[in-house]
């Protein structure tokens, strides 16, 4: 799947596989419209349909494609809250973090967390039925005794853009 190109690191500093433009192609066509048929996704690929299936499954193997979702308009379906929280720890230890972490992944309501360096450790979207079930998450949050020091929220009121990254114009080798 390497064309040559050296590997690379990723954010989390584990090694990626290089890609050429045909790969790309195919991960920017799924990323954007999930599962095609092997005909869309040639066409859109620019190659024969086998190939292009081939190279789809071995892109699957090596697990560049964690799954396709559904962009589902919430609001179309029922009333909720969002907030976006950030939250610093007061030690910052490596049990700390898994302490933290593992409380998130169990909260269903959690429904994106990203570990950050800086000011905050993290910041959170959390998203429920109303502000007084938002509550209940937090008060639960510091029932566990997390070592949480600081907390701010946010109460989101409309997004603004929304989307998954364009996947050509980020490995591009320029960075143009």
């Amino acid at each position: 799947m390497t064309n040559g190109n050296p590997v690379a690191r990723g954010l989390n500093g584990m090694k990626r596989l290089g890609l050429d433009a045909t790969d790309i192609r195919i991960l920017n066509a799924v990323q954007q419209h999930g599962p095609l048929s092997k005909t869309r996704l040639a066409e859109i690929a620019n190659i024969s349909p086998t190939p292009c299936w081939a190279r789809l499954d071995r892109l699957k193997a090596a697990g560049f494609i964690r799954g396709y979702h559904a962009d589902i308009v919430l609001e179309k379906i029922c009333d909720f809250t969002e907030v976006v929280v950030t939250v610093s720890l007061t030690h910052h230890r490596k049990v700390d973090f898994d302490r933290f972490e593992g409380f998130v992944r169990g909260r269903n309501e959690i429904t994106e967390c990203i570990a950050t360096g800086g000011g905050m450790d993290y910041v959170m979207r959390v998203i429920c039925p109303s502000l007084a079930r938002f509550q209940t998450v937090m008060e639960a949050m510091l029932a566990a005794e997390l070592g949480i020091d600081r907390y701010m929220t946010y109460i989101a009121t409309r997004r603004v853009k929304s989307g998954q990254p364009n996947l050509a114009i980020l490995t591009a080798k320029d960075g143009k």
